[in-house]
């Protein structure tokens, strides 16, 4: 087993927890935060990095199988490990999870034949079981959400139909003495209406699972945890000034105190006032020791001429770990390293070698800087999605106003700069992403939004300012809702607002004469425009 692992293995057994193995679906990371919203901790793990010796130590109340891209009717598709059906928990497939299931267990499933349903559809209920308690009953119709091409043919012995729908004649199984549930269909999607609360029930009923991990258990937890790792040694932490870095930091000094220092490298991509706002905060209201260096021109030298956005991210990540790793020298007495990582970045850098998923783009945030540093590694939030970080923000007593803050990606505006980066760009962006956030508030609708920004693209248009004609740029603005950043939707804003934002940043921001607006949904598109 990891030694992070091993780590967390002692906190993890105060609590019910569930373990999802993962296929490649897209929405996997769905199912675990409908787990984690009913207080039930879980982990995902690729499927093919499973052995049974570590599902035993990890010991889970129950075990769900997410859907996959892949078919089980070709050779070599992927397998569950067959301690799954062996370790007497229930299990819960999911799509390709209940394919897989099936196909294992004596079933047949058959390939995609004209059957196969996407989108929104409907099963028929035809028979109740101890998962359904409290929800859907015999001779119902309920909206579901589909995707696949394959279904189950075939039930396995000891297997009864729950479900129908018009591509899946077997869409709801369930083998009530094994405590094994499989459904065709995404119980973990919004469009699913009622999916999240049968979720619950396999959870709290079906595996008993109490529903004890709450933030203020998960706090007291981990800061013992980091007492115990880092002992009497000191520890250093890269802050970028964003949410997670920011909670691991007050995290920490609530930790271990003045052990800690943290190292704000101002890359000269953050947005308007940004790093001025950090500075005080960090050094007078929470009294943190903290090391401060503007290397804004070094790092537009190192991008000068880059129009890649993969290589952008490479460039400052590689200079932000020269700048870190210089500034770190001033506090040479440091063992370990503590980062802002998040469980959504560990998984998402997880390569599936062989296997059914890809890596979309990379994160700077994991890996890197402890290799090359020789320093042992905290990393306090490596469990937690987004939201969660909020709730302990919260509960560590940071300002709402603050932990409520939109998304901030950890190359800045560069990534919001499509093509090459320039001090000139960089300021004309920060002016207009200003006035677009302050529309957004004076409108009351900040909360109400997920994520939102200003692009400056790499085009030029004609236009006529007063008697004269102008030739300047084109800035997007990109406004989504969303639960969780795995899918999202543009925001609906009212013409009204977008024309009064649009003419605010044309007659106020010198380079900008032409606003659009995106609406792109993810996916196909992704949140950032790089």
């Amino acid at each position: 087993m990891a030694k992070a692992e091993n780590a967390n293995l002692e906190q993890l057994q105060k609590h019910d927890h569930i373990l999802i193995l993962d296929f490649g679906s897209q929405v996997t990371q769905l199912i675990a935060r409908r787990l984690r919203e009913s207080g039930v901790y879980c982990e995902i793990w690729p499927f093919n990095h499973a052995p049974e010796e570590r599902i035993r130590a990890f010991n889970p109340r129950g075990i769900i199988l997410s859907g996959g891209p892949a078919s089980v009717t070709t050779k070599d598709s992927p397998r569950a490990p067959e301690i799954v059906f062996t370790m007497g928990v229930p299990v819960f497939g999911i799509c390709y999870g209940q394919q897989v299931m099936v196909q294992q267990l004596g079933g047949r499933v058959e390939g995609e034949s004209g059957s196969g349903e996407f989108g929104r559809a409907y099963i028929d209920i035809v028979e109740g079981n101890s998962l359904l308690d409290g929800m859907w009953e015999t001779g119902s119709r309920e909206q579901v959400w589909m995707s696949h091409g394959d279904h189950v043919a075939e039930l396995p012995k000891g297997f009864k139909p729950v479900g129908k729908s018009e591509g899946a004649p077997f869409a709801f199984i369930a083998d009530e003495a094994r405590h094994f549930y499989g459904v065709q269909f995404h119980p973990e999607v919004a469009h699913t209406p009622r999916g999240a609360a049968l979720l619950k029930n396999f959870t709290h009923n079906v595996c008993g699972c109490s529903g004890d991990w709450t933030m203020a258990a998960f706090r007291e937890e981990t800061i013992k945890k980091i007492r115990k790792q880092v002992g009497k040694d000191r520890v250093i932490c890269g802050l970028s000034g964003g949410v997670d870095s920011s909670v691991t930091a007050v995290l920490l000094h609530e930790a271990i105190g003045d052990q800690l220092t943290c190292i704000y490298v101002d890359t000269g991509l953050m947005r308007a006032n940004e790093s001025a706002q950090v500075v005080e905060m960090f050094r007078e209201h929470y009294n943190i020791p903290l090391i401060h260096e503007d290397a804004g021109a070094l790092f537009l030298g190192a991008l000068e001429g880059i129009s890649d956005p993969e290589m952008k991210r490479k460039i400052i990540g590689a200079t932000f770990i020269d700048v870190f790793e210089r500034l770190a020298k001033k506090d040479g007495d440091a063992k370990f390293l503590a980062q802002g990582t998040l469980y959504p970045d560990v998984i998402e850098s997880v390569s599936f070698t062989g296997g059914p998923s890809v890596t979309i783009k990379s994160h700077h945030n994991v890996g890197g800087l402890p290799e090359k540093m020789n320093l042992k590694l905290v990393e306090p939030l490596r469990e937690l999605f987004k939201d969660e970080v909020r709730a302990l923000g919260v509960e560590l007593g940071m300002h709402p106003d603050f932990v409520k803050r939109h998304p901030f990606p950890g190359p800045g505006l560069a990534i919001r700069i499509p093509g090459e980066i320039t001090k000139e760009k960089l300021e004309i962006l920060r002016r207009a992403d200003t006035v677009y956030l302050e529309e957004i508030r004076s409108a009351g609708l900040y909360d109400a939004i997920w994520q939102a920004f200003a692009v400056l693209l790499p085009v030029k248009t004609v236009g006529v300012m007063g008697d004269s004609r102008s030739y300047d740029y084109v800035c997007a603005l990109r406004a989504v809702t969303s639960t969780d950043g795995m899918t999202a939707d543009s925001y609906p804003f009212s013409h009204e607002f977008l024309s009064r934002v649009s003419t605010r940043i044309i007659n106020e921001v010198r380079g900008i004469n032409r606003v659009v607006y995106d609406v792109t949904s993810k996916p196909p598109g992704t949140i950032e425009w790089e």
